[in-house]
């Protein structure tokens, strides 16, 4: 090729006796160019910003010394192009397997010890088979002119220091905040020569409780003395009294285990001594130390991977729900190409690998981003590893191209098939992590998260970043109707808004095994009772029927404000859908909120059809008979006029200390009392239940002082409407921007005289409504600027029949969404396909009674 020409006759050139002097000369005009990497700059080292290219691939990766971006060989001439940038570090990794007797280790020996000290935990070879040997040179644009690393006699001084800080830079993803997500996990240093005292010590199965107080909740067993403490609450969201770290201090024993929802592959394991989650590779052996198999929890599907002694009854043990989803035990056969590429889990992460994988199974996200590929990354901004486009196309076309899962050759699939290791690749989405979760104080550390609330997380930041573009968000977007009636006068409102997820209740109490499941509850609580081992667990089975009826069933809203009243008065809430999208997303509520407010989850079975018939929920409108009620605004309570202690912000300060108390940051109850207008600690819990996500959400409040219209409004022409006082755009923007219908935060700005802390207040203390401008000369204007008011005409409303077919589901392990591991199914050329990580296979059983989110297509009316 044109390229390896290059390449070698550079080399050539190269070799053919070029001396010091010659070498500094050829650098002198790119000088100015060369920088040194500084305190807070980023050297992206492992991953291309355009491909998921590594210095592992075939082309290796190319480093600018100037930016420190990465690119791969595809793609390093477009930043030369673009840029001008000459000077490039060429980073390339050989990996091959060790000679037979060659001494194991478990990091791969390397050559060059200084070279690529973020890729240390690459996982994809094992470190007593295979060692790298890792190669730098730089690389000179246009003419490709090589000059090997290190060189540092003929090297200018400045080139020697900026390369020595390049090829010694920290991961690009590390961040100072200590709970922060940087990389993988790692393996512990006190892991392999961890010493385990023989004190006899045997873990019970069940009755765990703190050993210094009586929480039986976050507990932690050390694995040196087998010391069962709890843990501290702002470590995974748990409650604890910091007794397992004070037992640290007082015996320097290190690593410790929580005792929940241990697998064979998934164990939250702390050290406490270097101050991080960290991995254990002997945590079977340690475990086993203290009477516990872990390996008996995939045999068995017991809770905490004891034997079970007592088998007289020849009871068969019921298939854990890890066996199940995961479809383990079975020969499954791996398939490769485009669409069957795994992501590789980066500790923790597959939350957000579920999501994605099924988002890029949708036609309209593949064209809204792998379709205008060349467009955005032609567009991209000098940094692309900070433009949302960018790398939503980056892992749209990684998953999609199929160079990132090819089926091995024929000897190492039969060496594969020997060792029984099939070990795909996969793509690692650290770039794209660290873009999405940048400022989330969630999504960016390091723990297990929703899979719920980062689809909508993703939903707001394809919102937000789809302007003038072609916004695939419209494929799940529809309008739900809700109807309020007051239950005094019997009259009603109806008002719509825009959503993008279906929660559907799972009503226990319609079980078609309640009894046994009330057998099973007295058993439960009779051996905790008695400190014996628990029952077999039973799983509850619902109807999707009985789920369907539990969400169209009446809601009550106590404080509901009644217009005809002019007073607060109880009212009736239904949910209908106002149109139905192309693409249905099912939400099944499997989590409750337990004592320490941590989301539990509720061991279910529904039977979910494949396909689904929605058309009698469609919404009616206003009925004949019906009686409206009238299209008043409620009036304004201000906060210094509710009742309860109050500060000099108006805020309740003893109902925001009574959420405190519940372990949420003192900054975010503050705020939810406040932004509830002092309606007491329900309300403010509900705000902040809906307000957990957003990145300020524990930043203390910050009271906004927009008491005029904005200079916007005389400029626009607004002045010479009849009406005047149309709320400024800027306003508008800052309340929609929450998450606010367009429409509700007109209203509420024409309520409050354009004040948008009294808007706030007005938007938190009524029952949402959404009304038609008053003003068609307004309206026409309002139509001209934007299309943002939500009804039934609008044009990124996708109406049409309410029949659907299933296409994918995401499913959990698991007791808490803030641990566990997620797993999807998506049906491709009509065979159900299963991706757990970076494996990929077909599946022979898909566990569709067992999901967690349900994601149908609209079937087409003929």
């Amino acid at each position: 090729s044109v390229w390896s020409n290059k390449l070698f006759h550079c080399s050539a050139r190269s070799r053919n006796g070029k001396m010091a002097a010659d070498l500094g000369e050829l650098l002198v005009p790119y000088m100015p160019t060369i920088r040194v990497p500084r305190t807070g700059d980023r050297v992206f080292k492992s991953e291309c910003a355009f491909s998921y290219d590594s210095p592992e691939s075939e082309g290796g990766l190319y480093v600018c010394m100037n930016t420190f971006l990465g690119f791969g060989r595809e793609h390093v001439e477009r930043h030369y192009r673009k840029t001008g940038q000459s000077v490039y570090m060429h980073l390339k990794r050989h990996v091959k397997e060790k000679v037979t007797g060659a001494a194991g280790g478990a990091i791969p020996r390397r050559r060059n010890g200084k070279v690529f000290l973020d890729l240390e935990l690459n996982g994809d070879f094992n470190g007593d088979e295979y060692e790298c040997e890792d190669e730098a040179k730089l690389v000179i644009f246009p003419d490709h002119f090589e000059i090997p690393l290190p060189n540092i006699e003929e090297l200018p001084a400045l080139v020697t220091i900026a390369c020595d800080a390049v090829l010694n830079a920290a991961s690009a993803y590390k961040k100072q905040e200590p709970d922060s997500w940087d990389d993988e996990i790692q393996v512990s240093k006190h892991a392999r020569s961890l010493r385990q005292q023989d004190n006899g010590v045997k873990i019970p199965p069940s009755g765990w409780k703190c050993q210094k107080c009586e929480m039986k909740e976050n507990l932690w067993l050390n694995l040196s003395d087998g010391a069962v403490l709890c843990g501290k609450w702002f470590f995974d969201g748990a409650g604890g009294n910091g007794h397992a770290l004070d037992h640290f201090k007082d015996t320097n024993f290190p690593l410790a285990v929580k005792l929940d929802n241990l697998t064979p592959d998934i164990a939250d394991i702390y050290s406490f001594d270097e101050e991080e989650a960290v991995l254990d590779p002997q945590i079977s052996e340690h475990l086993q130390h203290f009477g516990i198999d872990i390996i008996q929890i995939q045999r068995n599907g017991t809770d905490n991977g004891h034997h079970n002694t007592d088998n007289t009854n020849n009871v068969r043990p019921r298939v854990s729900e890890w066996e199940v989803i995961q479809e383990s035990g079975m020969k499954l056969k791996a398939v490769y190409g485009s669409g069957f590429t795994g992501i590789k889990n980066l500790g923790n992460s597959c939350y957000l690998g579920t999501i994605m994988q099924v988002l890029f199974s949708i036609p309209e996200f593949q064209r809204a981003y792998v379709g205008n590929l060349q467009r955005i990354y032609d567009y991209s901004p000098l940094d692309p590893s900070t433009d949302f486009s960018t790398q939503m196309a980056k892992l749209g076309h990684g998953l999609l191209s199929g160079l990132y899962s090819k089926p091995p050759m024929k000897s190492e699939l039969i060496e594969q098939v020997m060792k029984e290791e099939y070990k795909p690749k996969g793509i690692s989405l650290k770039m794209f992590k660290a873009l999405v979760s940048n400022g989330h104080p969630e999504f960016s550390s390091n723990r297990q998260q929703d899979a719920q609330k980062f689809f909508l997380h993703l939903i707001n930041l394809v919102e937000r970043n789809s302007v003038g573009s072609e916004n695939p968000n419209d494929a799940f977007r529809y309008l739900v109707e809700e109807r309020v009636q007051c239950c005094q006068t019997q009259k009603v409102r109806y008002t719509q808004k825009v959503d993008y997820l279906m929660q559907l209740p799972a009503p226990i109490e319609a079980a078609s095994n309640r009894e046994e499941l009330i057998a099973y509850e007295t058993k439960r609580n009779e051996a905790e009772e008695n400190m014996r081992a628990p029952p077999e667990p039973v799983r509850a089975r619902i109807p999707f029927t009985a789920c369907l009826q539990a969400f169209t069933e009446p809601e009550n809203v106590p404080d509901f404000w009644s217009s005809e009243l002019q007073a607060k008065s109880a009212g009736v809430k239904t949910s209908r859908f106002a149109s139905f999208p192309e693409y249905l997303v099912v939400q099944i509520k499997k989590f409750t909120f337990v004592v320490d407010w941590v989301p539990k989850k509720v061991d279910l079975s529904i039977d979910i059809p494949d396909f689904l018939d929605l058309s009698r929920l469609r919404g009616t409108g206003l009925q004949a008979g019906e009686q409206e009620l009238p299209d008043l605004t409620p009036p304004i309570v201000l906060p210094e006029d509710t009742r309860g202690k109050k500060g000099s912000t108006g805020i309740d300060e003893s109902a925001a200390m009574q959420l405190a108390e519940m372990g949420f940051p003192l900054e975010a109850c503050r705020k939810a009392i406040y932004y509830t207008g002092n309606m007491g600690p329900e309300m403010a819990l509900n705000w902040i239940i809906a307000h957990m996500e957003e990145p300020d959400f524990a930043e203390p409040l910050a009271l906004p002082t927009f008491m005029e219209p904005g200079p916007s409004v005389a400029s626009s022409g607004l002045a010479a409407t009849p009406l005047d006082n149309h709320p400024p755009e800027e306003s508008i923007a800052i309340l929609t921007s929450m998450g606010f219908p367009r429409r509700h935060t007109v209203q509420a700005l024409k309520a409050t005289n354009n004040n948008l802390e009294r808007a706030l207040d007005w938007i938190f203390t009524h029952t949402e409504r959404e009304e038609e401008e008053t003003s068609d000369a307004l309206s026409d204007m309002a139509d001209t600027t934007e299309p943002n008011d939500s009804d039934a005409s609008d044009p990124r409303i996708k109406d049409g029949p309410g029949r659907y077919e299933l296409f994918a589901f995401i499913s959990h392990i698991g007791a808490s969404t803030m641990s566990g591991h997620y797993v999807c199914h998506i049906k491709k050329e009509g065979r159900w396909v299963i991706f757990n990580d970076h494996k990929v296979c077909l599946s022979e059983r898909p566990p569709k009674d067992l999901g967690y989110i349900y994601f149908y297509r609209r079937l087409s009316s003929s």
